[in-house]
């Protein structure tokens, strides 16, 4: 038996192996077999997704955690503004945590505690995206049906460390987990939120240098419009933005050096 390995050219040239993403994609959808029956299928990507991205931010931030953790500590009478952009400038990235959790380390027995804490202890912008997900309220649930340490025990043994898996990979496995999704979904017109608005929230402002977009998901019929991002400094930017929802992400040029959790720092399609 052949085995065909299919092959995607990114925008800088590179051969990418999409089989690999589209496999990791699946292992990280196969936590959908530990929901079923307490959730219902149209609500599995509201679960899937911000955790996907939680551990994405986890693994970019761990190299430089140690010393955001020291920062926190020397500056934590500073007023806030000024503490959050030295502990920028310790991470090394455009956003931050300085919690000392991870989710490997989350308690078995307060979970749904730890894990909010140490989701509260990101960077303002990054804490917006985790609202914009309803995410806390999809944890209560999860801790009422005694799956939650499950849930987080799964998404922590997944590496999604720059080094394995590229922004660039890290847009096509998210691309495959909407697809899944947007299967999975059948529930009747207004029951579920586009998927292409996550794809919005996904590429958060914190990628861009300018950090102008801003996106929520919505429980939207088709009927329904859907939340724009605000209007860029640019002309440039405003057509960008404005074509992102139609756009896959696989097909944008990152144009930032800064590394970021998701796949473009700065779309341009």
């Amino acid at each position: 038996m052949t085995t065909t390995i299919i092959t995607r050219t990114n925008t800088r040239g590179s051969i990418v192996n999409t089989e690999s993403h589209s496999q990791l994609a699946t292992f990280i959808w196969s936590v959908a077999d530990l929901l079923r029956g307490d959730f219902k299928q149209s609500q599995y990507g509201r679960i899937i997704l911000p955790f996907t991205l939680l551990r994405r931010l986890e693994c970019v931030l761990e190299p430089t955690k140690a010393d955001v953790l020291a920062a926190a500590h020397t500056h934590q009478a500073k007023p806030e503004a000024v503490r959050e952009k030295l502990l920028l400038r310790a991470a090394e990235q455009p956003f931050f945590n300085a919690s000392p959790l991870t989710l490997g380390t989350l308690s078995d027995t307060q979970t749904a505690d730890d894990l909010m804490s140490y989701v509260q202890s990101f960077s303002q912008d990054a804490r917006e995206i985790f609202e914009h997900f309803e995410f806390e309220g999809f944890v209560q649930q999860l801790s009422a049906g005694n799956l939650l340490y499950q849930v987080v025990q799964r998404f922590a043994s997944i590496d999604m460390s720059p080094q394995r898996l590229t922004n660039y990979g890290m847009g096509l496995v998210f691309e495959e987990l909407i697809r899944k999704f947007a299967e999975s979904s059948n529930e009747t017109t207004g029951e579920h939120f586009t998927p292409r608005d996550i794809v919005h929230l996904t590429t958060p402002r914190w990628c861009s240098p300018a950090r102008t977009t801003s996106c929520a998901p919505t429980a939207s019929s088709p009927s329904t419009t859907p939340p724009r991002a605000p209007a860029a400094s640019s002309p440039r930017a405003t057509s960008t933005s404005s074509r992102s929802a139609a756009t896959s992400p696989s097909r944008c040029t990152a144009r930032s050096s800064i590394p970021s959790p998701m796949p473009s720092a700065r779309p341009t399609c």
